[in-house]
């Protein structure tokens, strides 16, 4: 055990790399951690070492020790190979001679810390920007860390960028002796990065091998635990968005200014729905609001949520959910004739809605028929906008799910266009999602989040079952 784990047992990690290359990045990824130091396009933003833990049930599995950038990396191996005075001396030898030196303390001060840190941990994550091109001083990295005596595995970041020069780096890391090798992107992680990651590092340290299956196996444990919470806050809001309805009388559906205004203050109650079910996701996936923008529908410039009602794209999502031209599309509100809190409308079968108000028994009956009679109208929301926010809503949680904690840039989520060609699977899959939430349309009490209704909780649970696989990523 090193210095660095003997007192808890905790399994101590070095990131170790070029300034740049991505060492910040790649930890706020792998511990999902938004706000662990800092990261930028300058180089050097590390000078001093950090220590970030990765934990299992509260207690640390793994620490990880975020260490400066290898600055002058050619000028410092060259002091190595010339500086001792015994020429037999070894490697590390030689490494904890010049940390006790004056030149640590000088011009290598930021190469010493790493060096330091290097001596005390298990291991070291070696992260390399496969964008850069191989030169002298990466070679020369590569000979410092293997001086240190520990078990080095380069993490080969950036490798989805278009310049990545992979093909390069692997021969080099190769031919510096580093052949267990693991490409990571810390900005968009490849599916399973972090299973493979900690799956080769157990084969340089296979005394911690019981150690790293068993992180590998919690993280695969929380990433299901994310998508089902996921799954089940979209289907809450559609649950939500199926019950909610507002009375207007009469006069107010006569005249048609009164009623734009009727129905643009009830968009606007669902689209509050909606923005705070994208924030729950956000929060799910450990992002904040400003870690994403939602993408506005293509066929109107302006934000995602105002568009969710235009008469386009509610068109085209009646067609794939299978309506045609749905009376009502043209705002996403519906306003039908009420019996009580029932309407006849809304994409719900006439029969299937008299068939509710019968299980109800005749009694009462009468009041609603009065409802009716009065002319009581109610506003409710046209099945087409469901399906459109679950797609909205759907994929979002996927590109969060394969999101980077270390991405610099705004999520400039993909628009889910309805009018594209349909993956058949996936509209099947949110025609029945959509199906299921129905019951909501005759309680409207459901519109209030939680509740401890045990039939409001199966219809949500439900839903969210049916949204699972489409929450899955695409290897």
């Amino acid at each position: 055990m090193s210095a660095a784990g003997a007192a808890d047992g905790v399994l101590a990690i070095a990131v170790v790399g070029h300034t740049n290359a991505g060492k910040t990045s790649l930890l706020r990824t792998l511990t999902r951690k938004r706000r662990f130091g800092e990261v930028s396009d300058r180089p050097g933003t590390t000078r001093h070492v950090e220590v970030v833990e990765l934990r299992i049930d509260g207690a640390p599995a793994l620490r990880f020790f975020d260490t400066p950038g290898l600055e002058d990396s050619v000028a410092l191996w060259d002091y190595l190979q010339g500086s001792a005075a015994d020429a037999a001396m070894d490697r590390p030898a030689r490494v904890r001679t010049f940390l006790q030196g004056p030149e640590a303390r000088g011009s290598f001060e930021q190469e010493a810390k790493v060096l330091r840190k290097m001596l005390e941990v298990d291991a070291a994550l070696y992260v390399v920007d496969s964008r850069e091109p191989v030169l002298p001083k990466h070679r020369a990295e590569i000979e410092i860390l293997n001086s240190c005596a520990r078990p080095v595995m380069p993490v080969l970041n950036f490798v989805r960028d278009p310049a990545s020069r992979l093909a390069d780096w692997q021969a080099v890391l190769a031919g510096g002796g580093l052949h267990a090798q693991v490409r990571f992107d810390a900005v968009a992680p490849f599916v399973g990065a972090e299973q493979h990651l900690y799956q080769d590092l157990s084969t340089l340290l296979p005394g911690q091998r019981a150690r790293l299956q068993q992180v590998a196996r919690h993280l695969l444990q929380e990433a299901a635990a994310r998508r089902n919470a996921a799954g089940r806050t979209v289907a809450d809001v559609l649950l939500r968005l199926a019950a909610l309805r507002r009375a207007i009388g009469e006069p107010v559906y006569a005249d048609a200014g009164a009623r734009a205004r009727a129905e643009q203050d009830f968009q606007q109650t669902a689209l509050v729905l909606v923005n705070g079910a994208a924030d729950q996701l956000l929060e799910v996936y450990g992002f904040e609001r400003d870690d994403a923008r939602l993408a506005a529908l293509p066929w109107q410039d302006g934000r995602w949520d105002s568009d969710l009602f235009h008469p386009e794209a509610l068109r085209q999502a009646g067609r794939r959910l299978g309506m045609g031209a749905a009376v009502g599309a043209s705002v996403g509100v519906i306003a039908d004739l009420a019996v009580g809190g029932l309407s006849l409308g809304a994409g719900a079968a006439l029969g299937g809605a008299l068939g509710s108000i019968v299980s109800q028994g005749w009694r009462q009956i009468g009041g609603k028929l009065l409802n009716q009679i009065g002319g009581v109208r109610e506003l409710t929301l046209d099945n087409a906008f469901l399906f459109l926010v679950a797609l909205q809503l759907v994929g979002l949680a996927r590109a969060l799910d394969q999101r980077g904690h270390a991405a610099l840039d705004p999520l400039q989520q993909p628009a889910a266009a309805p009018d594209t060609a349909p993956d058949l699977a996936s509209d099947g899959t949110l025609r029945r999602t959509v199906q299921a939430v129905q019951p909501a349309r005759s309680r409207p009490e459901w519109e209030k989040p939680g509740g401890t209704s045990e039939r409001r909780q199966h219809v949500r649970d439900e839903a969210a079952a049916l949204l699972r696989p489409l929450l899955e990523p695409t290897p």
